[in-house]
């Protein structure tokens, strides 16, 4: 790493020492051991502006302190059947993981509808799956190989995508808005799979909109993206949309093991036991108010509301130009 890079580090470690309680509490939660790699993410979502940087950060701790986001993990969704109905149309999973470890995530874009609860539920079991993959997956996975593993992998399914994902823009833009601001460089790789035209006109504009870093992340791959992904993770990490071609159409609805978006994967299992198990351990010392978070919705940074614009009206043209 440049002299300079490790300048920057080191200062930024010097000023976040300084930060008082409880931003000092909350940013063990954030770092977990990793205060190297923390300040890196910061830095680099950032463009190495140490100013910047420790404003993003400390503006983070403080999002986090006044929405009690350390508790989230003990705030459960009730009742089981709406915990379900969310999954069934958030759509996302942990599939397995890399070769490197990473963990693969997997996310139904083109089937999720999120019309089964309030945005707050969205928000709320968004965010819980932020901080379980922070603070209970990627430290697992660290010390299983030994070396700091901070980030994932996420697999976009965009079978099924309809001009009706003109009405998901503005929660899509306050969960976009919330990782940028509070858990930048969380992912690896973006991999798109199953790409229909839709998707690849709105793409062309959107791409150019893009920061550098974040345009290098992202890959479309071809039809399902088995072949590619194959190259960095066994198939029994592959989500199931990717395991054949063709596969992406049906197999979202199926339930069972095999369908990572499902409450009977093992990793929604282990999540929702996860909670409720730490919502019974916080309510033997105070009672748990029920219902969702309300977590306060950041306003989103320039080139989200840009970029959000460009597809709302790219999306609005296809209508046009269909006849629709």
């Amino acid at each position: 790493m440049e002299l300079a890079s490790m300048d920057a580090i080191n200062h930024f470690q010097t000023l976040m020492d300084q930060v008082e309680e409880p931003l000092k509490t909350t940013f063990q939660n954030v770092r977990q051991g990793h205060v190297t790699e923390t300040l890196i993410r910061f830095l680099k979502a950032r463009e190495w502006d140490l100013s910047k940087a420790h404003k993003m950060l400390v503006d983070c701790l403080q999002w986090r302190v006044q929405n009690e986001i350390d508790n989230i993990l003990s705030k459960p969704i009730v009742p089981p059947d709406l915990y379900r109905a969310i999954r069934d149309s958030q759509l996302i999973g942990l599939s397995g993981y890399t070769r490197e470890g990473l963990p693969v995530f997997a996310l139904g874009v083109g089937h999720s509808t999120f019309d089964k609860a309030s945005v707050h539920y969205y928000v709320q079991s968004h965010i819980q799956i932020n901080e379980y993959r922070d603070r209970v997956i990627l430290p697992s996975v660290s010390r299983k190989h030994g070396r700091p593993i901070t980030n994932c992998v996420k697999i976009l399914d965009m079978t099924g995508l309809k001009l009706s994902a003109l009405n998901q823009i503005k929660l899509l833009t306050i969960i976009s808005s919330i990782d940028d601001l509070n858990y930048p460089e969380k992912t690896h790789t973006y991999f798109v799979v199953n790409a229909p035209y839709i998707f690849s006109a709105c793409w062309k504009v959107v791409k150019p909109l893009l920061q550098e870093r974040t345009r290098r992340k992202m890959q479309v791959l071809p039809g399902c993206g088995r072949d590619e992904l194959l190259k960095i993770m066994d198939y029994a990490s592959l989500p199931h949309f990717c395991k054949r071609e063709g596969s992406g159409s049906s197999k979202h609805r199926e339930g069972g093991s095999e369908n990572c978006y499902s409450l009977d994967h093992p990793f929604h299992q282990q999540l929702y036991h996860y909670i409720n198990q730490q919502a019974r351990l916080r309510e033997a010392v105070a009672p748990i108010k029920q219902g969702s978070f309300h977590v306060d919705f950041p306003e989103p940074p320039d080139d989200d509301a840009e970029i959000s614009k460009t597809i709302e009206s790219e999306l609005h043209k296809f209508v046009s130009g269909n006849g629709n």
